[in-house]
């Protein structure tokens, strides 16, 4: 069995010593880690736990200067003497406990923290010293956070309730600033100051050596594990390390991993993303992709053609991301762009304008691969109605909510071999649609919810008053919303079922001025008063009836029952169509028995 060399060791160096070589610029950040974000409470717990001898946790580092990854660095924040500084190791986990020990520990100046609320503040840290000598006290409640001109009040600001501007107040309050906990010759200083503003009274003189043994002595002596990856270690265990570790108890994104690994070739990969995002954002569909879907988009796009080029398999899975290299990336990025552009285009054609309205962002990665991957066969009258009836079966058959890299990688596939003349693609052959799907269709979180009401657009749907059809140019300007056809205080008043007026089968995208003169009145009442006071003829209303699946004899009789059943059967063919098969079982004893008839 062949020997294996470790790629680490751990250690125990003093939290001191950590802290000055932070300070010195020997230990740095890689630059993609995020910023230093920990409030105040946070801060002071960890100095409590410090100053108590609690463990704080692992600390992981990786040594810098050998043959394996390499990462831009950067000073740890307050560090303001080591920009040119080459490092000789680099934290990868343990930044945020690091950096605000070095702030409230080290640095001399204010700490830039927030409050709970997000509230920016500034703040010096000291300990109540006589507090800590206090077995009853709690540690946290010595740690104290004073404002950066070092005077705590009350009463908007009209009572000082502690002022320790000067040295001299600090020693007349014994409040001990833990910024020169590590500073000797500062710390001396202090307590020799301290002895003499007490006249080196006996007493003063014992309870600061309590201090010292109790609290001081801690600091000095307070040690953290940690792990050094050294820098025989490979690209490929580097990346499996960030992929485990959390920082500021939240996971590195795949984003960030991929990050790393291009940094080793000074390729600053969110400069680059920020670029496409500027690009992308100029479409209001697409403005929910974010870096993360946007590099497995890529990742996707390059599988598929060296599935193409060699039979190899196709995965855009987290460890397929990460195994993306610098060059795959630069070779695809501008396709992918392309894609998704080409996919907001299409998705404008179906009625689906903003992100709000798109029912699957998921979706949108093998749709933007897809459109990619064609390139100008896109453009063809025949391609783009697979496209799109593909797109329509991940909608209305709910196929694509929870983790989809699967499926992603068996549709572009599927849906490329489907075009040039092979089988339906999974997600065509698997979708379903029950009847009864409708009655549980209540509120737009259900993409099939958004993807019926984008088909209702595709038939028409012109506003009950302007006429206007609901195209991207009224859509964003009128305040189109999804609103009852049955108003929901005449249904409640008629008692009927929640489950049918407050479905899908009682809304209509209409503007927001057509619902207010809606009201809560029966259809018959407001349609009188469309057609009376806004002059809107019996003729042209009806017409706008039946761009929205609706029977306009039904609604002008008010028959809810009656209409619920037919609008049921319009919408379930506008279903059909998309699809491109047949909904069954409209005739079960189920669908009698809830929408009182069949469905056919």
């Amino acid at each position: 069995m062949p020997y294996i060399c470790s790629t680490f060791d751990t250690q125990e160096p003093s939290l001191k010593d950590l802290l000055s070589n932070i300070e010195s610029g020997k230990t740095q950040l890689p630059d993609f880690q995020r910023g230093w974000v920990w409030d105040d409470n946070h801060i002071k717990a960890l100095i409590s736990s410090v100053s108590l001898a609690y463990p704080i946790g692992v600390i992981m580092i990786l040594e810098t200067g050998g043959n394996g990854i390499k990462f831009k660095p950067r000073p740890v924040e307050g560090v303001t003497n080591a920009e040119n500084v080459s490092p000789d190791e680099l934290i990868l986990d343990g930044q945020q406990r690091l950096t605000s020990l070095y702030l409230s520990l080290n640095s001399k100046n204010p700490v830039p923290t927030t409050t709970e609320k997000k509230q920016e503040i500034e703040r010096f840290y000291y300990l109540d010293m006589k507090r800590c000598l206090d077995a009853e006290t709690d540690r946290l409640d010595t740690i104290i956070s004073v404002p950066k001109n070092k005077k705590i009040t009350s009463d908007f600001g009209r009572k000082v309730e502690l002022d320790i501007t000067t040295q001299e107040l600090e020693f007349e309050n014994e409040m001990f600033p833990l910024n020169i906990i590590f500073d000797l010759t500062s710390y001396y200083g202090w307590t020799n100051n301290y002895r003499a503003y007490h006249k080196h009274a006996p007493e003063k003189s014992e309870f600061l050596s309590k201090f010292e043994q109790n609290v001081f002595l801690i600091f000095q002596q307070y040690k953290v594990p940690l792990i050094k990856l050294t820098k025989e270690t490979p690209k490929e265990a580097v990346c499996q390390v960030f992929e485990n570790v959390n920082t500021g108890g939240v996971s590195l994104t795949v984003f960030e991993l991929v990050t790393a690994t291009f940094a080793a070739d000074n390729f600053q990969l969110r400069k680059d993303w920020e670029t496409h995002k500027e690009i992308l954002n100029q479409h209001e569909v697409l403005k929910g992709v974010d870096e993360s879907s946007f590099l497995t988009a890529i990742t996707l796009l390059a599988s598929y053609k060296k599935h193409v080029a060699s039979g190899s398999a196709v995965g855009c899975k987290r460890k397929d991301v990460l195994r993306l290299t610098l060059e795959e990336y630069k070779d695809n990025v501008g396709e992918t762009v392309d894609g998704y552009i080409k996919a907001a285009k299409l998705l404008m054609g179906e009625k689906v304008f903003s992100q709000r309205d798109l029912p699957y962002q998921t979706q949108l990665i093998p749709l933007s691969v897809i459109c990619a991957y064609l390139q100008d066969r896109f453009e063809e009258y025949f391609v783009k109605q697979k496209i799109i009836r593909w797109y329509w079966c991940g909608v209305l058959g709910e196929l694509y909510g929870g983790a989809n890299e699967t499926r992603y990688a068996l549709d572009i596939s599927g849906v490329i071999s489907w075009i040039n003349g092979s089988n339906e693609p999974p997600t065509v052959r698997d979708a379903v649609f029950s009847p009864g799907r409708l009655l549980t269709l209540q509120t737009r979180l259900s993409a099939a919810y958004k993807g019926v009401m984008a088909l209702l657009m595709k038939t028409g749907s012109n506003d009950f008053i302007s006429g206007d059809e609901i195209e991207l140019t009224n859509y964003f300007g009128n305040a189109i919303d999804i609103h009852h056809i049955f108003p929901r205080t005449y249904c409640e008043n008629n008692n009927y079922e929640r489950e049918k007026w407050n479905s899908i089968i009682n809304k209509a995208p209409l503007s927001y001025r057509t619902n207010r003169i809606l009201g809560g009145h029966e259809p018959s009442k407001y349609i009188a008063a469309i057609e009376n006071k806004h002059r809107v003829s019996s003729e042209d209303l009806d017409k706008f009836f039946k761009n929205h699946l609706i029977d306009p004899a039904l609604i002008r009789n008010n028959d809810f029952q009656l209409f619920i059943l037919n609008r049921s059967k319009k919408l379930l063919e506008i279903i059909e169509n998309a699809m491109g098969k047949s909904v069954t079982g409209k005739d079960s004893n189920e669908v009698i028995n809830s929408f009182g008839g069949s469905l056919y």
